[in-house]
């Protein structure tokens, strides 16, 4: 006679949600980072961080407050401001000021240890990744360090120092998004890129920077940025990060220098060489190993005796 223990566990499949999610933060925000340079190439860019998600933020709360959505209570758009100035101000804009002096894929690559920073902060929280998302996390570096060799390295010091401030703000941001009293869903991130786009822009206008001739491709990069880098692939990773352990919500990282590479080799002239390609390769396997042990993670263990399926502990959620 079968009994339930002796009945193999079904896999446990990620939401649909998730998974679209995780397509956009992928797909998208690996091809900012070549908008945002040709973007840069006319806007300053403190300005043009700013004026972007006040745009945005602008859309998506009209949007919330036509869906009947509460507003925001002071303390909350206190920590959206917080949130936002990290994810966005720092993370975002760093980024956009780094791109004035180094390559797309340059950036995309730095960024890309984005992981190795929230597992530190998770851990010094107590949440540290479990050892198969550590695995993942150091395939998915040294596909890093790879394609690093591959792109322009000659950066400017300020821009350098630009990249690894980005990396830095994001982890903090988003470590803090999981603790913080925000807005519920869409509302939150419609607060966080409000507040930290009226910051960004005013420090932009303070220091001096001021709408010159705008391109016709720099008008469309950022109306790309806009709608599918802010309304689309944040509110996306906004959701990751509330809903998936922290290694599945940062593997996006990982995927990003493919896409600014390709695009960069596509459109921006750049040369893909062997070292390259294993770099793409080593990366790709990286999200692999995130992504199975997120999926045994979630998979419930085979019923005891009793009948009572084994609690599965779960480490760095």
């Amino acid at each position: 006679m079968t009994t339930a223990s002796s009945i193999p566990a079904r896999p446990t499949r990620l939401p649909a949600a998730v998974l679209l999610s995780l397509a956009a933060v992928y797909v998208i925000w690996g091809s900012t980072y070549f908008a945002i340079r040709v973007a840069v190439a006319a806007w300053p860019p403190l300005l043009m961080v700013g004026t972007r998600f006040i745009a945005a933020g602008t859309i998506l709360f009209a949007i919330m407050l036509w869906r009947g959505a509460a507003l925001p209570t002071p303390r909350q758009w206190l920590n959206a401001a917080i949130i936002g100035l990290l994810l966005l101000g720092g993370g975002n804009g760093f980024v956009t000021i780094a791109e004035q002096w180094v390559s797309s894929s340059l950036a995309a690559a730095i960024v890309a240890t984005a992981p190795l920073w929230v597992a530190l902060l998770s851990g010094l929280l107590g949440q540290w990744p479990s050892r198969a998302e550590w695995l993942g996390i150091a395939i998915g570096f040294t596909g890093v360090v790879l394609l690093n060799l591959e792109g322009e390295m000659r950066a400017n010091p300020l821009g350098a120092l630009a990249l690894i401030a980005a990396p830095l703000c994001w982890s903090v941001g988003s470590v803090l998004s999981r603790r913080l009293s925000l807005p519920d869903g869409p509302m939150g991130t419609a607060a966080e890129m409000l507040t930290s786009g009226v910051v960004l822009t005013l420090i932009g206008w303070l220091s001096g920077e001021h709408l010159a001739a705008l391109t016709a491709p720099a008008v469309g990069a950022w109306l790309y940025l806009v709608v599918f880098g802010s309304l689309v692939a944040f509110s996306a990773y906004m959701y990751l990060i509330r809903t998936v352990r922290p290694a599945l919500a940062l593997s996006y990282t990982y995927v990003n220098p493919v896409i600014a590479v390709a695009l960069g080799a596509a459109l921006g002239g750049e040369s893909l060489t062997g070292v390259g390609l294993a770099g793409i390769g080593v990366i790709l396997v990286g999200v692999i190993c995130i992504l199975l042990a997120r999926s045994a993670a979630a998979r419930p263990a085979p019923a005891q005796a009793g009948g009572q399926p084994e609690p599965v502990p779960e480490s760095g959620d």
